[in-house]
């Protein structure tokens, strides 16, 4: 692109800008000939205003990248278009420069896109992103992220990245798993939610922690769950009840519907606390759908559910816990602390020992879970003893027992998926309709050829052979 010597002008500027000179420059949205005059619409990052060529230009079609320089002229009353923004303005091209040609594209992006070809989406989503919806929902994740971290800070939080490479443990769903070059044999695992890491972040005093965390789960997707990769807003505090908790995180997302989703509204105030016996009862499912008029694109049932069993009977399933003689598996994870009337229960009927959990829950979507954690070394022992950890398995929580010891806060947290919030708040009907780069529901990486193949000097300097079993 040649040196400017205009400072570039965006299409919404153009409407403080009549009787001026400009340089715009972006995409060909739509071509319009009539006669002797061509109508243009320009794209950029803030919008689309129109330009009208006279004169005889270059040959230039829909997605072409251009740079015009021309004049800002009122629209006349009759040619006024309410619809967009710049409306009430055009532009009268004196000079228009094709930066570069495009293709033909493979599926029209002026539509919702929703009846196309999810994997065709997928393999071109640089051209899918470029759709006004999707568009739309990149910025809206990103400007609630920008909400989340500030009102986070204003409440004297701080801000704490954890480790990408770590280590293997049994928290939940299948690890992804990296081999070490350094350590041949050895494996970091991606971390499924930075669960120790946070609590280890409580040992050391922080008090009040948070991360928009990336998390890894090998484990099977839905429309509200993505393979592999997906971020969670993490919170971690310390000296605070489970009721703490619940309020801090209403008061946020309260705050963000109204500032970011004006159009939305939310339909209880406060949100309901459900025991999860009660509401299992009502409605059959523990992340019931709220809302009054489920026809209502614009209502926000949020809820709380509570008082959750702190075991389940496990199953040939609850591979990653255990030694598979063990009758319990954890209802969330293996650091919610019980109810503390409900303590004794461990030793005598532990499937009645209610946990600190507390799920979020939004028109029928479960956005976020927590729990107040286990602090005390004897009590988180026991869980490890009922849920059939071996010597071994324990050891692998030996960093976070040690560090128990040296003095632990009372602490809990909660992570809300902002992808999922994302996609319920804007009733999209899944979640790679929030996400820039989503994996498909086979595990393919949008775009790129991914999983492919490591090359044979990649595995022999890894110390790794590549085995195919025959049936």
């Amino acid at each position: 692109m040649a040196e400017r010597l205009m400072k570039r002008t965006l299409a919404i500027e153009t409407i403080d800008a009549i009787g001026q000179e400009v340089l715009l420059a972006g995409w060909v949205n739509t071509r319009r000939d009539h006669g002797k005059i061509t109508f243009l619409d320009l794209r950029d990052r803030s919008g689309i205003v129109q330009m009208v060529v006279i004169a005889n230009q270059q040959q230039v079609g829909a997605e072409d990248v251009v740079e015009v320089v021309g004049l800002v002229k009122s629209r006349p009353a009759s040619m006024v278009n309410p619809k967009i923004p710049t409306g009430t303005v055009e532009i009268e091209v004196k000079k228009l420069t094709i930066v570069s040609h495009a293709r033909e594209l493979p599926f029209p992006i002026d539509t919702d896109g929703y009846d196309i070809n999810e994997e065709i989406r997928s393999k071109f989503r640089y051209l899918d992103l470029r759709r006004p919806r999707m568009n739309r929902n990149l910025r809206m994740r990103s400007r609630a992220a920008a909400f989340i971290r500030n009102f986070l800070l204003a409440r004297d939080f701080i801000e704490v990245e954890t480790p990408i490479l770590t280590k293997t443990t049994p928290e939940g769903a299948r690890d992804f798993i990296v081999p070490s070059r350094l350590q041949k044999g050895n494996f970091y695992a991606l971390p499924q939610s930075p669960q120790q890491y946070k609590q280890l972040l409580m040992v050391a005093g922080l008090e009040r922690y948070f991360q928009i965390a990336r998390c890894f789960r090998d484990e099977d997707p839905r429309k509200d769950r993505a393979y592999g990769e997906f971020t969670q807003l993490d919170m971690e505090l310390s000296f605070v009840t489970q009721e703490d908790i619940m309020q801090l995180t209403e008061d946020m997302f309260a705050r963000m519907v109204a500032e970011l989703f004006p159009q939305k509204y939310i339909s209880q105030s406060p949100w309901p606390r459900l025991p999860h016996k009660e509401v299992m009862a009502t409605y059959g499912t523990d992340k019931p759908d709220l809302r009054k008029d489920t026809n209502d694109p614009n209502e926000l049932a949020f809820s709380w559910t509570i008082d959750f069993p702190l075991f389940t009977e496990q199953s040939k399933d609850d591979f990653y816990y255990g030694s598979g003689k063990a009758r319990f598996a954890p209802s969330h994870h293996m650091f919610t602390a019980p109810h503390a009337d409900d303590i004794p229960l461990l030793d005598t009927d532990p499937l009645r020992v209610r946990g600190l959990q507390h799920d979020l829950v939004l028109n029928g979507f479960e956005v976020g879970g927590g729990s107040i954690r286990i602090h005390q070394p004897e009590i988180q022992n026991k869980v490890f003893e009922l849920i059939g950890f071996s010597e071994e398995q324990k050891s692998q929580f030996d960093h976070m027992l040690t560090a128990f010891s040296y003095g632990v806060p009372p602490h809990g947290g909660i992570a809300p998926g902002i992808d999922r919030l994302i996609m319920t708040i804007l009733g999209e009907p899944s979640i790679r309709e929030v996400m820039a780069f989503p994996a498909s529901s086979g595990g393919a990486t949008s775009v790129m050829d991914a999983p492919s193949a490591a090359s044979t000097e990649q595995l022999a300097e890894l110390g790794i052979a590549v085995i195919f079993k025959t049936k």
